[in-house]
Formats: structure tokens, C-alpha cells, sequence
């Protein structure tokens, strides 16, 4: 990447994206504006890649119990952050989440960047649509870029990554959803970055991932592993199950791939660590 870019935070995103470019990563927490004004004038980055957010110790049920961290993470920090980009020649990137919908399989279309977020149920939720609805009309008039993904699977083992979770539950859902493959989404983001693209845009892979698709894929290397399907009434939890549309991410000339054409190649490199 040969534009000065700075990685803000400390988290599985943050680190996975300093590994890959090498670039300089700020892990302090930013309190204020002026702590964020701070950091820019410091380091004087062309591009600011905010990786900062919280989604509760365990899982994001937890932000119910921790509002005012959930808060500064994922709607304050972003929303001081875009101020930043106004006021200075700088680029932003924020990464979103697109569990920010309501969906119905049997009736709605994979969801577009300009559909209205209507998912309140969760408070996390709540905090990624506040910052968002700062940064769009923002993004209009500075160098501002929203990524959304949903569910990280990686073909390296971490705890967020969904590959992990779903081995260590051994009891899934089998409902389609939309998914985001890291080694796919780092070149998605260099691409947006060469381009200059602003405004939002869905970073997942194509089509929807049902979770016993991934896990049989894995019995295939671990033949002794044997899992569960729940039946989603069953699961009293509120959760977001949705399929969001990557057609804005391919108008722009890249390949996006179905997310069925990578899990044989992620779960072969998986097992091998």
C-alpha cells in the first residue's frame, strides 16, 4: 500500500490488517475529540482505518450490561473520527457491521447499502446504526468509506473467527447468512482504497453460508467431529440472519466469490495450524 496508513485499535481486525500491510497501528483509547485530533496530528496519516469497536466480552448480548463502553467504542469514537476527516485531508475508513436489519428469507431480496437499518432489538446494534447514520451524510461531503461485514471466517483459527465458535458449539442454526472471508475482504478493501470509493459498502462474500455447509466441509478433514442443528425457534437469543447484496462492490470491478467457493480452501488451511 503506498499510501501512509494508520490502523486504530487492537482487536482481530486491526491486527489482521497490520500483519498484512506492515503499516503503523494505534492502540490507545481515543476518550474525546481532542484525543482523536491528537493521534492525527501525530502520525499525519493519509488514511485512518478504524478497527475500534466492542462487541461485549463474550458475545455481544454482553454490550447490554456495558452501554457506556459499547457507546464510546462503536458510535463516539466513529463519530469524533468523522469530524477528523471533515476538518483534514484525510481518508477514513470505518468498519461497520451489517447486523443493522430485520430480514425474511421468504420474502426479501439480499439487502442493498441504502436500505433503512431497522434492527433495534440489540443495544450493539443500536450503536453501530447511530455512528452510521453520522458517517453516510457525511461521506457525501468528505472522504469518508462505511464497510460493512458480518460473521469474520478466517482460514486462520482466532476466536472470532465463526469457524472456531461453531467447532466449540457443536450445535448450529441451519439458516443462510451472509459472510465475510477475510483473505477476501483485505483485497476488497485494497481495491475500495485504489479506487477511492466513499460511501457504504457491503464487504461480504456472495450468496448465504448455512452452517452445516461449513461443518461438513470440516468433517471432511476431521472425520471424528459430529454436530447438532438447532432449529432457530429454538434459539432464544435475538440475532440478525440476513443476506446483504454485493452488487455495489461489484460494479466496481471486483470479483466477489460465492461464499460456497471458498470454505474448502479456508478449512484446509485451517486445519493445518
Amino acid at each position: 500500500m503506498k499510501n501512509k496508513i494508520l490502523i486504530l485499535g487492537n482487536g482481530y481486525i486491526a491486527n489482521k490488517l497490520q500483519k498484512k500491510w506492515g503499516c503503523a497501528l494505534y492502540d490507545k483509547k481515543i476518550l474525546s475529540y481532542q484525543d482523536a485530533d491528537l493521534m492525527f496530528r501525530r502520525y499525519k496519516p493519509d488514511v485512518l482505518v478504524n478497527c475500534i469497536g466492542h462487541t461485549g466480552a463474550s458475545n455481544v448480548d454482553d454490550c447490554e450490561f456495558e452501554p457506556e463502553k459499547c457507546l464510546m467504542a462503536n458510535t463516539m469514537v466513529p463519530i469524533w473520527l468523522g469530524e477528523v476527516a471533515f476538518r483534514n485531508p484525510v481518508k477514513l475508513v470505518h468498519i461497520s457491521s451489517g447486523c443493522i436489519y430485520h430480514y425474511d428469507h421468504s420474502k426479501q431480496n439480499p439487502i442493498t447499502e441504502g436500505a433503512m437499518p431497522d434492527y433495534y432489538k440489540l443495544f450493539y446494534s443500536r450503536t453501530k446504526i447511530y455512528a452510521e447514520e453520522i458517517l453516510e451524510p457525511l461521506s457525501r461531503r468528505c472522504n469518508v468509506l462505511i464497510i460493512r461485514i458480518r460473521i469474520p471466517l478466517d482460514n486462520y483459527p482466532n476466536p472470532r473467527n465463526i469457524l472456531n465458535k461453531l467447532i466449540r458449539y457443536k450445535t448450529v442454526i441451519d439458516v443462510p447468512n451472509s459472510v465475510t472471508y477475510f483473505p477476501d475482504f483485505i483485497k476488497a478493501l485494497e481495491h475500495l482504497l485504489k479506487i477511492n470509493a466513499k460511501g457504504i459498502f457491503n464487504v461480504t462474500n456472495k450468496g448465504g453460508l448455512r452452517y452445516p455447509d461449513l461443518l461438513d466441509v470440516y468433517k471432511k478433514f476431521v472425520p471424528g467431529f459430529e454436530y447438532k442443528i438447532l432449529p432457530l425457534k429454538k434459539l432464544k437469543l435475538d440475532r440478525t440472519n440476513l443476506i446483504l447484496s454485493v452488487r455495489k462492490l461489484e460494479k466496481t470491478g471486483f470479483k466477489v466469490r460465492n461464499i460456497k467457493d471458498v470454505l474448502e480452501e479456508c478449512v484446509e488451511q485451517f486445519v493445518k495450524y
